[in-house]
């Protein structure tokens, strides 16, 4: 059981009482995004850094005291979080810095970091006795909610744009959901849920509304703490498209702080893609708010040009004193590979743009060679074959003959024996 004692909207700072304020600050609308806020002294006589080192759980709910599900009961079977984190020195060696570890998202139940926030989601859901969730997605939220809403018996709804990724939408359809794909982009289909979600009472599993997804999420932050002995990297990188994946780092390493697990707050370093760059745009501005535009990138997970949860990505940034830095399409595609072969993880072009990020930050000199930096891979390579096999190149074809294979042998300058 949790301990959520309150919300506070993150531009007013006006507290609520959960149980009357449900999604966003009733003063600042859709932009008064809200963070829980726990009885931290609670917190501390249950979760410690020993009760920690004892506990075997292999999930994120091993932070359960500090997560907001108020019934232990309502918590889905399936195992998501702890992940691993994987230290590259190959990668840190090439580019210059002390140490780089990678943060392998894409090993949840249904392949990505969303999958953190789908967990309470639909547990916050049963709290509250609640009996269809919906959301929209550009595909990794839906696929996520959809996962975990079959396995605690909830039908969910998901609008997704219409251009989403198939492998995404097959998702959806084999968990059951009922699917929706929009004709136009993730603002519409966003736009079509929200209307929908209000009209039939559904609970609203959207991160950018809801509170409690984000608690999900930051347990990103806590798994990268604990696995490195509570001594925090120097830099996390992560993408950015909606911004609830970097406010969730942020709020993670904040209640750590908050508890006195860690002694310092990591820069965090929110990466775009150039043709989607929405919140890198104000914040290289000094901007207070974001200003919406079109976007087009192949990265589809972070393809927002509308993003919902703006302030709490510019919060992070800002007072994390990191940075934010944007990469092309071409960027992002070079990185899948190039990651794969030197750390052995997978990422779709989302997961990839945080590798590509910290990868052009660390060639344009921004970067110290003693920093340790931690690399969050928010989504599995599986999610998206088509533009990982246009990153990857073609295969070799050959007849069954191996004197025929042994002539490609001779012929292809590109193979190396």
């Amino acid at each position: 059981m949790g301990f959520p004692v309150k919300l506070q909207c993150v531009l007013c700072g006006k507290e609520y009482d959960p149980q009357r304020v449900k999604y966003t600050c009733p003063v600042c609308g859709q932009d008064g995004t809200l963070d829980v806020l726990y009885d931290y002294d609670e917190v501390s006589r249950i979760l410690t850094r020993e009760s920690l080192k004892k506990d075997p759980t292999p999930s994120l709910w091993r932070y359960e005291p500090l997560l907001p599900v108020i019934n232990s009961k309502n918590i889905p079977s399936l195992m998501v979080g702890w992940t691993p984190l994987y230290e590259s020195k190959r990668v840190a060696e090439k580019y210059g810095v002390s140490k780089v570890f990678i943060k392998d998202d894409g090993r949840n139940p249904t392949g990505s970091l969303k999958d953190r926030a789908s967990a309470v989601g639909v547990a916050k859901a049963l709290d509250f006795k609640y009996t269809t969730v919906a959301c929209a997605s550009t595909g990794n939220a839906a696929s996520s909610l959809s996962g975990f809403a079959a396995v605690a018996g909830l039908p969910s709804f998901i609008f997704v744009p219409e251009k989403a990724p198939e492998a995404k939408v097959a998702q959806l359809l084999v968990y059951g959901a009922t699917v929706v794909l929009v004709q136009g982009d993730y603002s519409d289909a966003f736009n079509l849920a929200a209307a929908a979600i209000e009209r039939y009472g559904w609970y609203n599993r959207n991160c950018a509304i809801n509170p409690y997804l984000v608690e999900g999420k930051k347990t990103s932050a806590l798994e990268i703490a604990e696995q490195l002995g509570w001594q925090v990297p120097d830099r996390v990188f992560i993408s950015v498209g909606d911004g609830c994946c970097i406010g969730g780092l942020y709020k993670g390493f904040w209640d750590l702080l908050n508890l006195g697990f860690i002694d310092h707050m990591p820069k965090i370093v929110g990466v775009q893609a150039e043709n989607a760059s929405p919140i890198y745009e104000a914040f290289k501005a000094g901007a207070e708010r974001v200003l919406f535009g079109f976007v087009d990138t192949v990265a589809d997970s972070i393809s927002v040009g509308a993003p919902k949860n703006w302030a709490k990505a510019l919060r992070a940034v800002r007072k994390s004193n990191g940075d934010m830095v944007t990469v092309s399409d071409e960027e992002i595609l070079s990185a899948i590979p190039e990651m794969a072969r030197a750390t052995g993880v997978f990422g779709e072009p989302a997961g990839a743009a945080a590798y590509a990020g910290f990868r052009k930050m660390a060639t344009q000199g921004q970067l110290d060679r003693d920093e340790t930096v931690a690399i969050v891979v928010t989504g599995n390579g599986l999610k998206d074959i088509q533009n990982a096999r246009k990153a990857a190149g073609k295969p070799l074809s050959v007849a069954p003959d191996i004197e025929a294979f042994e002539k490609l042998l001779q012929s292809d300058a590109a193979i190396s024996l």
